[in-house]
């Protein structure tokens, strides 16, 4: 009885384990559509810096960002929020 209960209190903490080992593999195919994704929120980023740098507002700028960072990044901040 005292072997199940070990085996069962140790189940969760192996799983977590090889959930997270598993997580970290990418294939080539994930690691290139990664970095697609990553230079796609640089340039809009980017695009977001020159905006307000012409002059338009921030409302604006931040406007035209999230449309182009649509389906790329977590939330509505394309991956980044900073204070203000």
């Amino acid at each position: 009885m005292k072997k199940l209960l070990t085996a069962l209190a140790l189940a969760p903490l192996l799983l977590a384990g090889a959930l997270a080992h598993a997580q970290g593999a990418h294939s080539d195919q994930e690691t290139k559509a990664d970095i697609q994704r990553h230079r796609a929120m640089a340039a809009a980023h980017e695009a977001a810096a020159k905006c307000l740098e012409s002059g338009k507002g921030h409302d604006q700028c931040q406007k035209e960002l999230q449309v182009a960072c649509k389906g790329l990044g977590i939330g509505k901040f394309c991956g980044m929020r900073h204070a203000h």
